[in-house]
């Protein structure tokens, strides 16, 4: 479901107004129905970086340690595979409940189920209702190295009662994304005393917008990408040419004796296509292995995988490489005039 995410902090340039943070009244507002009909739900966010979990000795600082209500993980679209989300009651009586990342749970349970057991996050005890389904990484930043508790109870205990990092609101639909986003602006300029030329002190960060230029940027990197291969499937089957014209020219005295004592044009062709085919083939292979000892690394914070379709093709195309670029030399061999390779020195 798409979503505008609403972050504190204003935009350079243009007239600006005295700067308010987002408030959990903010929040209430953008969850009113009447002023923003096209916002299904409202998470408000606080964020406590760094948050050091300590269980029975095991001990491991959380990247991220977010305080929010249960509607943040159907909106960031954060099931669980194991216990439970926190409920609205949990936030109601500020609860010390949270639901824990793949990677907090193996660095602190290991291969136990952390569910129902008490954590101490910063000197206070947190009970795991639930675990997140594993993300991955994301870049330099692990997604699966996250805790989520009830929006109340990291207020009380770590980060204080002051203003929200974000808010997270969910349209009621990808087609009112835009509407939602406007009534969100609305209501916050209205809140924020956001004057027509004046500066707004949020930003908003609309995930269809977000989505639409990471497929602009993939697809942008995708055909440089192609180009670097399209060029270097050029070069490498222009130097197969000139090794097969290289082979011809060298074996001409051979190819003469054969066909003297009747090999057929087909066989003299034949031959040096397959030759062509296999030169090429092995530099595939060649790549191949290459490729398959580097998935056994992580680059960049992203682990390769291995498609057995990628494998095919590139083999696919190797053989169609060493065909096409080595049918010139193989039909100049083919051509050859017994008589003239003969007297070839």
């Amino acid at each position: 479901m798409a979503r505008p995410l609403v972050h504190g902090g204003g935009q350079a340039g243009g007239p600006r107004t005295q700067a308010r943070q987002l408030t959990l009244e903010d929040a209430r507002a953008l969850a009113d129905r009447e002023q923003a009909p096209s916002v299904r739900s409202v998470s408000p966010v606080v964020t406590a970086s760094s948050a050091t979990a300590v269980y029975e000795g095991a001990s491991h600082t959380i990247s991220q340690l977010v305080g929010t209500y249960p509607s943040y993980f159907e909106a960031t679209n954060k099931p669980v595979t194991s216990g439970a989300y926190f409920v609205n009651d949990d936030v109601l009586a500020a609860r010390k409940v949270m639901v824990i990342g793949r990677t907090v749970a193996e660095e602190l349970f290991g291969a136990a189920d952390p569910v129902g057991r008490q954590v101490g996050v910063s000197g206070v005890p947190f009970t795991v209702v639930g675990v997140l389904k594993e993300l991955g990484s994301s870049g330099m930043q692990d997604a699966d190295d996250v805790a989520i508790v009830p929006l109340p109870a990291v207020q009380q205990s770590l980060t204080g009662f002051g203003a929200l990092g974000s808010i997270i609101v969910q349209a009621t639909g990808a087609d009112t994304t835009e509407s939602a986003q406007a009534e969100v602006t609305a209501v916050l300029n209205q809140r924020h005393d956001i004057t027509p030329t004046g500066t707004a002190d949020y930003r908003i960060l609309n995930q269809a917008t977000l989505q639409e230029t990471v497929s602009s940027t993939i697809g942008v990197f995708t055909a440089l990408l192609g180009a670097v291969a399209a060029i270097s499937l050029l070069v490498g089957g222009i130097g197969i040419t000139n090794i097969m014209l290289v082979t011809v020219t060298e074996r001409t005295r051979e190819i003469g004796i054969r066909k003297a004592i009747g090999a057929p044009r087909s066989a003299i062709l034949g031959q040096f296509l397959l030759e062509a085919t296999v030169l090429s083939l092995v530099g595939g292979l060649s790549g191949v292995a290459i490729a398959f000892v580097g998935t056994r690394f992580t680059i960049a914070g992203i682990e390769p995988v291995i498609v057995p379709s990628s494998i095919a093709l590139a083999l696919g195309v190797s053989v169609g490489i060493g065909l096409f670029f080595g049918s010139y030399p193989a039909n100049r061999a083919a051509k050859l005039r017994p008589i003239q390779a003969l007297r070839h020195e």
